[in-house]
């Protein structure tokens, strides 16, 4: 049995220049949901029927009974991935419950059918209780191989991920954050790549401290980059505050090596990137303050920290989450590939080394048609998820979780 997107496959459709979308289409797309199921095999007959369920399915279940990692080979679970929100940071959209974001968990699973061939079933759980969260998950895993974290509101989305890798032996991800920081990596190496610049040397500053700022932090510390700043609503996210919850505190002892404190502007100052993945909104000035060749990613969506046109007055690389302006950082370069190669390689769970291996391979098929507008492959590219799949299937076996 086969879950399917009913929408065309955007894998093999060409890039073509956005036109604008009516509210008509959108909700005429969406009648009835995104998906259906389909079968693998017809049931067209009385002998198919028997085959497919009883007498003969009891043969089957026997057979698993017996031998309990027979599910994999007689069942869709070990290609399955559980698409779990619970509603509380969708989008742009916050809080807006579990009914609400179950359109956005269809969407996902949609992508995952057509970007990496993945059957996937989006799961919305009425509560926001860690504790009710993991139960639920550990009492469905014999239904799914792989969890995909959705949408859940920072700071209880790193202890549920945490716990939740904790508890179940298969591959689990918030995509909120390493989707994010896997493709931010991928587009920052592009873009260090075209400006001739070295990587290692950057002076980055991030607005934005929760789900997805903190991974990029991670991300970025983890691959070579020491001069990291992350900035809150409050501003800079420094040892010195004593407002910071414990993710902050955690995170302000690994990062702001020069002991920057204060506002976005005395961070930005002489900064080579900014990375914006909040809402908040950077005035001109402070891009215009930062160094030569700057790099600036504005990815919040459908608003960018600061506008594009107005970002390249300044800076060398300018990137959006947004589709109509070039350089779209988008999680569907990552996450299709991330899952598919875990659960291509039996893997029992993702690790920082199968996250970076997942932005080379990003970043390996726009290799040779690197430029300041074309940082990151297209998000319909059909190389990239076979890619990601396999740089990161290869690093499973290498880190000994396959």
């Amino acid at each position: 049995m086969t879950v399917t997107s009913t929408a065309n496959d955007p894998s093999t459709q060409p890039a073509e220049t956005p036109v604008p979308i009516t509210d008509h289409e959108v909700f005429e797309a969406h009648i009835g949901g995104k998906l259906s199921v389909e079968l693998s095999a017809p049931i067209d007959t009385q002998r198919d029927l028997s085959i497919a369920y009883t007498p003969g399915v009891a043969q089957v279940s026997r057979a698993i009974a017996a031998e309990p990692e027979l599910v994999d080979k007689y069942t869709w679970t070990n290609r399955l991935v559980a698409v779990v929100s619970d509603g509380s940071a969708v989008l742009g959209l916050g809080d807006i419950g579990p009914r609400a974001s179950l359109p956005v968990m269809e969407g996902k699973a949609a992508l995952f059918r057509s970007f990496a061939g993945l059957n996937s079933i989006p799961l919305v759980l009425d509560t926001k209780d860690p504790d009710e969260i993991v139960e639920t998950l550990i009492r469905l895993r014999p239904s799914f191989g792989a969890v995909n974290l959705e949408d859940i509101s920072a700071p209880r989305c790193f202890e549920i991920e945490q716990r939740v890798i904790e508890a179940l032996d298969c591959p689990v991800m918030h995509d909120d954050q390493h989707g994010t920081a896997i493709v931010v990596l991928a587009a920052l190496k592009g873009a260090v790549r075209v400006l001739d610049r070295e990587f290692a040397d950057l002076k980055v500053v991030i607005s934005g401290a929760g789900a997805a700022g903190v991974a990029c932090a991670n991300i970025l510390l983890a691959t070579g980059i020491s001069d990291v700043i992350v900035l809150d609503s409050r501003g800079v996210v420094s040892s010195d505050r004593t407002d910071l919850t414990p993710v902050k505190t955690d995170l302000a002892s690994r990062t702001n090596p020069r002991g920057v404190s204060g506002t976005a502007a005395d961070a930005l100052a002489g900064a080579d990137v900014f990375l914006g993945v909040s809402a908040g909104q950077i005035a001109e000035e402070l891009i215009a303050s930062m160094n030569d060749d700057a790099i600036v990613f504005a990815l919040s969506n459908p608003d960018p920290e600061i506008h594009p046109t107005v970002a390249a007055k300044y800076a060398a690389v300018v990137a959006t989450g947004r589709s109509d302006f070039p350089n779209q950082i988008n999680n569907v370069l990552a996450f299709p590939g991330v899952f598919a190669g875990a659960l291509d390689a039996g893997a029992r769970r993702i690790t920082e080394n199968m996250k970076i291996a997942a932005a080379e391979a990003i970043l390996s098929v726009v290799a040779d048609d690197l430029a300041r507008d074309k940082i990151v492959p297209s998000p319909l590219d059909p190389r990239v998820a076979p890619a990601v799949s396999a740089a990161v299937a290869e690093a499973a076996r290498a880190d000994g979780v396959a």
